[in-house]
């Protein structure tokens, strides 16, 4: 291990240009978005466990994407909020490998959750006679598993390969430390690491025509019943918001990391890099306005609220 790296801080140079108002200013708002995530995702995690009614697969799974986005924001913000307030934005070498760990657990555990959904919707609606033999505790227990063990296994031996070899530059242009970024600093080029992500990127394109399949099946199910519509309408269409959501702020994001370029505007790279919190924050807002059951739980805790205020 005497070649993991020959720093022991990285500088992320994102927020350079930046004045001392324009940091206050971004703070700010940055508080704010963190604050605001971590209170939708903690009312829509509280409403499903504390409601039986809500006890069913597909509120466990949107339960533990509420747990991912919280698990992701919180690896993010608080260290992004502690740079926009130090002069130099200096992290620990091993501060950095936690951060790029949780970042990467936090993208692949949003994708496979979403993929988890989609299958179940796919039962529930093209298999409705065998839904309830099929998704068993012990099978919404195993997806669990696999929602949280497949990116954090990826992360650790993406994250353990990378420390085999030196790293030739300490500045990092970007608003976090994450895997890809250590990827491009190292010195030394290792095949281990082109084939480990070559198969985390086939499985991805593996789940990617698995959910696309789904949807053409679940489709062409409600073409021919009106209550399979309806199933759509109510369950299919917030996950369906979340997964292309999802994709489209990743692709900006790996975009960033894999085509960036100098002559881009940092405004604009920081506000791409920064893309992957959108997700937590917007998925707990579509599932709780759209499902029926989640929303009711909602209102009427909001009802209470303010009639405790009047009292």
């Amino acid at each position: 291990m005497d070649n993991i790296s020959s720093y022991s801080f990285f500088t992320l140079t994102a927020l350079d240009d930046y004045s001392t108002s324009s940091r206050i200013t971004i703070f700010c708002f940055a508080l704010s978005g963190y604050c605001l995530t971590v209170f939708v995702n903690l009312v829509l995690i509280f409403i499903i466990t504390l409601e039986k009614i809500l006890h069913q697969p597909m509120y466990i799974f949107v339960c533990s994407l509420c747990i991912n986005g919280l698990f992701g924001a919180t690896g993010f913000y608080p260290s992004f909020l502690y740079y926009l307030l130090m002069e130099t934005n200096v992290i620990s070498f091993e501060d950095c490998l936690i951060q790029s760990f949780a970042i990467f657990c936090y993208g692949g555990g949003e994708f496979t959750n979403l993929t988890v959904m989609a299958f179940d919707r796919y039962l529930a609606i093209c298999r409705p006679l065998y839904y309830h033999t099929v998704m068993t505790s012990v099978t919404v227990w195993r997806l669990l598993t696999f929602i949280w063990m497949y990116p954090s296994v990826t992360a650790l031996v993406m994250l353990l390969v990378t420390l085999r070899f030196p790293l030739c530059m300490n500045q990092i242009d970007k608003l976090y430390c994450e895997t890809w970024i250590l990827e491009r600093l190292a010195c030394q080029v290792d095949t281990a690491q082109f084939v480990i992500s070559g198969i985390f990127a086939f499985l991805i394109v593996v789940m990617i025509c698995f959910v696309i399949c789904s949807y053409i099946k679940i489709i062409i199910a409600c073409k021919h019943s009106v209550q399979n519509h309806k199933k759509f309408m109510t369950t299919c269409l917030p996950h369906l918001v979340a997964l292309l959501n999802y994709v489209l702020w990743s692709l900006l994001n790996v975009s960033y990391v894999r085509f960036g370029s100098s002559t881009v505007p940092q405004v604009f790279k920081n506000f791409m890099s920064a893309s992957y919190m959108i997700p937590p924050l917007v998925n707990p807002i579509i599932y709780g306005i759209v499902l029926t059951p989640i929303r009711t739980k909602v209102n009427y805790a909001l009802q209470s609220l303010r009639r405790q205020d009047k009292a």
